[in-house]
């Protein structure tokens, strides 16, 4: 896996626990920035409004390029968000939110017992997540002779692309997303089929 392909969640999974009379709710789901990630917590947030303590943490990314946070949300100082973390941390996924929504039993379950609560509840929520691969593309356009149309075609099948669109004039104008992975490759094999007369053009970021 790279940064241009990457497991994430595929949809919203959530896994209710207890613990010692105390109820936990963890809630997984996909966020790409941390404005996604902060709109997830305040939708949990305010579905779980009375809980105790509202904790969360994230991973935008993959990979070595992440952005993390945490918070400990009401509980003690380092037993819910970095155990939370830690958990999504060296997962296997990117793009993750998790919260944890605690409804205290009555019974205290002391530091060592909200550290592997919460990471159990972490773990629990990962287990059952949905995983979808992550791909991220580019469009290009390129313009060609009618003679290399049919091969272009093959190419851009070879390499994972899609055609959006089709313009036909004097030469056909294709519209293509391609993965960011294949793009080098067509761009070669494109290149050397027109002699070096087509160039794919880069169209968005």
């Amino acid at each position: 896996m790279t940064s241009n392909r990457y497991p994430i969640p595929a949809e919203t999974t959530r896994v209710e626990s207890e613990v010692s009379r105390s109820r936990f709710i963890a809630t997984i789901g996909y966020a790409d920035s941390t404005d996604m990630a902060r709109a997830f917590l305040t939708s949990t947030r305010t579905e779980f409004a009375d809980a105790s303590s509202h904790i969360y943490a994230y991973k935008i990314g993959y990979a070595s390029s992440t952005i993390e946070s945490m918070s400990d949300g009401g509980e003690p100082t380092g037993t819910a968000g970095p155990p939370v973390l830690a958990v999504i941390h060296h997962a296997n996924v990117g793009d993750v939110v998790i919260t944890v929504e605690r409804y205290f039993g009555g019974i205290k379950l002391g530091t060592g017992g909200l550290v592997r609560a919460f990471g159990d509840a972490a773990r629990a929520a990962l287990a059952a997540l949905p995983i979808r691969e992550k791909i991220a593309t580019r469009q290009v356009g390129l313009t060609l002779a009618y003679p290399l149309y049919e091969r272009a075609k093959l190419l851009i099948a070879a390499h994972n692309g899609v055609i959006d669109s089709e313009e036909f004039d004097a030469d056909v104008t294709l519209y293509i997303t391609l993965p960011l992975d294949d793009l080098a490759g067509f761009s070669a094999a494109i290149t050397d089929l027109s002699a070096g007369r087509v160039t794919p053009l880069l169209l968005d970021s």
